[in-house]
């Protein structure tokens, strides 16, 4: 018996210390910045607690401010920034309000384009799609056929050097037909018919 009441007397010791350090306090405002993929814009989500200005600043390595402005917010909000004509690099966004200052790093690459894929469907040959890539690099592309209700009907990977280009017949299908090509980064090109 004795056993069994210091086994319950741990058992809620334990659950009161895991109660106390478990409980948190929830985060009420914040900063965050999101890059856009494929694209030279970054989204900069901010949430307040309260209605108050909001200034908005983007270093870049050199501490030097490259945009400023300053906003009225009444809980928060989302802001993209254009990044294209500046240089490659490191930059700090910062934003200061009421309570004080929230920053975070980015990082500012080039964007990898995946226009240089192309889906064309050929006017005097009904059901056929021709897939062109123009490439000066090694690469791994990925193709997915869907059909009107996204269904997967082809998929395929090829080692692409240079150019390239391959004929696709889908005549089988009626009512539109979806190409997706992906490559080995993750870019990704939609193209519906």
């Amino acid at each position: 018996m004795k056993t069994k009441s210091l086994y319950i007397a741990a058992l809620m010791i334990m659950a009161a210390a895991i109660t106390v350090v478990g409980k948190d306090e929830p985060r009420s405002h914040g900063l965050a910045v999101v890059p856009v993929k494929g694209s030279e814009v970054f989204k900069v989500i901010y949430k307040g607690e309260s209605t108050s200005k909001v200034k908005l600043n983007v270093y870049n390595e050199a501490s030097q401010i490259v945009f400023s402005e300053t906003m009225s917010s009444s809980d928060g909000f989302i802001r993209p920034l254009n990044f294209s004509g500046l240089q490659f690099g490191e930059y700090t966004i910062e934003l200061t309000n009421s309570t004080g200052k929230q920053s975070e790093k980015v990082s500012y690459q080039p964007a990898k384009d995946n226009t240089n894929i192309h889906v064309a469907k050929l006017v005097s040959n009904d059901g056929k799609y021709l897939l062109s890539v123009a490439n000066g690099a090694t690469q791994t592309i990925t193709v997915k056929i869907f059909d009107k209700a996204s269904n997967l009907v082809h998929i395929s990977s090829k080692a692409v050097s240079g150019d390239y280009a391959q004929l696709y017949s889908v005549k089988d299908f009626t009512g539109g037909v979806t190409f997706e090509i992906s490559d080995e980064t993750g870019n990704l090109k939609t193209v519906r018919f």
